[in-house]
């Protein structure tokens, strides 16, 4: 087949930059011949196995989701913090029954919708549309009065909340019920871990405190709610970078308190204000104060201009 070949051909083509010319007295380029053939196609499979790697690496990145910069760079969503709901005297962490009822009532008025850390996170890293002022409503402690008192009224205005569970406090006096945690999962409010005993992850020294402030923690709260927990908030807001890192193996989402994000992992420092008795008028005003817009910033080169236009318009 090959002498065939040689005889009815003048010339093989074994390259895009290279043509050897034969007879049939020039077998003695053959070895050369065949060497540059190998040769050819292992280039060309090289070329198609870089440009895998190119397409595999372009769908890694598109499934990752948005970049540290770009989630720094969105808007951020209103998130609201309470903790204890009960009369007396007035506290940063206590609100009255009539002044949440009173929150949740004009939170509802002003057309604001309750919205879920899993729609934050699908908003922060997919750019999925949350609705229109959307607001996040989260407790933070295990108190009864969560489930006694502001789990139905957040129903009764179509809301629902984030509770964060700090574990050791499953069946104490003026604590939630590992039953009353299951009933609020079953109603489609999110259950989130505030660690085991509240210590601050400024503390944890070793990967035994972790296990016990978080994994384990963890673990156990996802037997009782039939789901996973993917929503940690920080005991007293306080946070290092070494517990965003951490953190970030375990939970989709971890929440602070007004302070400045990690911008390596914003995923793991997103913004709550705590809600003290006030009116609802001064909580909205709290809201647009901490949860400012982004405006686009404007170019050096026109900024004098700019602002002349806006003064003039005004």
């Amino acid at each position: 087949m090959l002498n065939e070949v040689i005889q009815n051909t003048s010339f093989l083509k074994i390259h895009p930059y290279f043509f050897i010319f034969m007879n049939k007295s020039n077998f003695i380029i053959m070895p050369f011949l065949f060497a540059l053939l190998i040769a050819g196609c292992s280039q060309n499979k090289q070329q198609k196995d870089n440009q895998t790697t190119v397409a595999n690496t372009d769908s890694e990145k598109t499934a990752s989701g948005n970049t540290s910069a770009q989630i720094m760079n969105k808007q951020e969503v209103p998130v609201l913090c309470y903790h204890r709901i009960s009369d007396g005297p007035k506290s940063e962490y206590k609100v009255s029954q009539s002044t949440f009822q009173a929150h949740m009532k004009i939170l509802a008025d002003s057309g604001y919708h309750s919205v879920s850390p899993a729609q934050v996170y699908d908003y922060l890293v997919f750019n999925k549309t949350l609705p229109i002022k959307p607001v996040m409503i989260t407790f933070d402690d295990s108190r009864i009065e969560h489930f006694a008192i502001a789990a139905p009224i957040l129903e009764k205005h179509g809301f629902r909340g984030v509770f964060f569970i700090m574990t050791i406090t499953y069946n104490k006096k003026n604590y939630m019920t590992k039953e009353q945690i299951a009933q609020l999962a079953k109603a489609g409010h999110t259950i989130g871990l505030h660690s085991w005993d509240h210590t601050m992850t400024t503390k944890y020294k070793d990967a035994a405190d972790w296990q016990k402030q978080a994994v384990e923690p963890k673990k156990k709260l996802e037997q009782i709610v039939g789901k996973p927990v993917e929503y940690w908030a920080y005991p007293n807001g306080v946070f290092n970078h070494k517990a965003t890192e951490e953190l970030r193996k375990y939970f989709k989402l971890s929440f602070s308190l007004s302070t400045k994000r990690d911008t390596i992992f914003p995923l793991q420092t997103i913004r709550r204000i705590i809600v003290p008795e006030c009116s609802p008028q001064v909580l909205l005003k709290a809201m647009r104060n901490n949860f400012k817009r982004h405006e686009p910033k404007e170019p050096k080169s026109n900024s004098k201009s700019l602002k002349e236009i806006k003064n003039k318009t005004l």
